[in-house]
């Protein structure tokens, strides 16, 4: 019971501190703010989180849950190198197209200037977890001789580049919306197939 009332609390923490972040941007939100928004005492909250820098790389972590846990369950075995990249950029494209994910990116955008340190806290706590995680992920597989990847960190920045492109940076911008689950589907086939050809078996 203590277990679950403690990850109740976090939950609701980071879910109110979410929202108003994204309502008021993160200088203008103090920690009193979000301790009233969970609601928990301010002595809770900092038993979970000691300053709002590591409260928003909490709020990056939890969005991108679903990615990491998907990049970590891959099996290098019993499926196809090409299914396990599908699953994996499905993961990611439902991660950076989401509403949530957009916002939260203009946010810590907008506020690393005046923060430094939230950026380094942010990028560590998502982005380069999910980076570590396919770059395992794919030495597992050229160690299987599966395939043969000579610089398995570039291919993971370069597979999770392709996935993004042009239309993640006008979706920032707003000026276009993000695209479809069709449009998601077909994305994903053909940055696969591509990224299959030119990457994990070229010579």
């Amino acid at each position: 019971m203590t277990l679950n009332v403690s990850c109740s609390k976090r939950q609701n923490i980071i879910k109110g501190a979410t929202t108003l972040f994204l309502e008021q941007g993160f200088n203008a939100v103090s920690m009193d703010k979000i301790a009233q928004a969970a609601p928990v005492s301010k002595a809770t909250l900092y038993k979970y989180f000691a300053s709002k820098s590591d409260l928003l790389a909490a709020v990056i972590n939890e969005l991108c849950a679903v990615l990491l846990q998907t990049i970590d369950d891959v099996s290098v075995e019993s499926e196809s190198v090409e299914d396990n990249l599908k699953k994996i950029a499905a993961g990611f494209v439902d991660l950076i197209f989401a509403e949530e994910a957009l916002a939260i990116y203009r946010l810590v955008i907008s506020e690393c200037h005046a923060f430094p340190e939230l950026g380094l806290s942010v990028y560590n706590s998502g982005p380069q977890a999910a980076l570590e995680l396919l770059e395992r992920y794919l030495e597992k597989i050229d160690q299987h001789e599966r395939v043969n990847i000579p610089d398995t960190a570039f291919a993971a920045d370069a597979f999770f580049s392709l996935l993004k492109g042009d239309l993640h940076f006008q979706c920032l911008l707003g000026t276009k919306s993000a695209p479809s689950a069709i449009q998601k589907t077909e994305h994903i086939n053909k940055v696969v197939g591509f990224y299959m050809q030119g990457f994990l078996y070229a010579h």
